[in-house]
């Protein structure tokens, strides 16, 4: 008998008494998606750059306060990385797309065992003065605790519309 053979008869009773255990049920992970959409009688080129973390701050109020982790000095670029308090927690933000010209911006966020958030923009020039804005989050909860908080960001999301109109307006001096 070779070594190959004695391992291969020491390993057959462990094959043969194995069981297929099927694995537990997974459960779903909460996911919402809301989509707001409003006008800004503003032109594209104004309205625009007001979607980076450092053109928001002009309109976000207080609790948008970005830390930048990159790029120093901070400025409002595709790869930017950047940290936000939100309450007892922080989220950590990368710009994954921004493209001033084309209007379109996106940002990928993770609060750490809460969420994950995707936030898509859109803003179209509908004319000279008036840019079309629209804006779409994405967000999915990394536990069964969070399912509610997830459930709650997306009922705030979906009514967010006419404040971030208001803000932007006021920002713009439109009011």
């Amino acid at each position: 008998m070779t070594k190959q053979s004695i391992l291969l008869a020491l390993a057959l009773p462990a094959i043969a008494n194995t069981q297929t255990v099927p694995p537990a049920a997974a459960t779903q992970a909460v996911h919402v998606s809301n989509t707001f959409r409003f006008e800004i009688a503003a032109p594209l080129p104004r309205v625009a750059p007001l979607f980076g973390p450092e053109g928001e701050r002009s309109w976000a109020g207080e609790h948008w306060n970005p830390e930048f982790v990159y790029p120093q000095p901070a400025q409002d670029i595709q790869g930017a990385v950047f940290r936000v308090k939100h309450g007892d927690h922080n989220s950590v933000w990368v710009n994954t797309l921004f493209d001033v010209a084309a209007g379109r911006m996106q940002y990928v966020s993770f609060i750490d065992d809460v969420v994950v958030t995707t936030v898509d923009v859109k803003v179209a020039a509908l004319d000279a003065t008036h840019t079309a804005v629209e804006v779409t989050y994405s967000r999915t909860a990394l536990q069964p605790a969070a399912d509610d908080i997830v459930r709650g960001l997306g009922s705030s999301d979906r009514d967010s519309g006419p404040d971030w109109k208001k803000a932007i307006d006021t920002s713009l001096g439109l009011h």
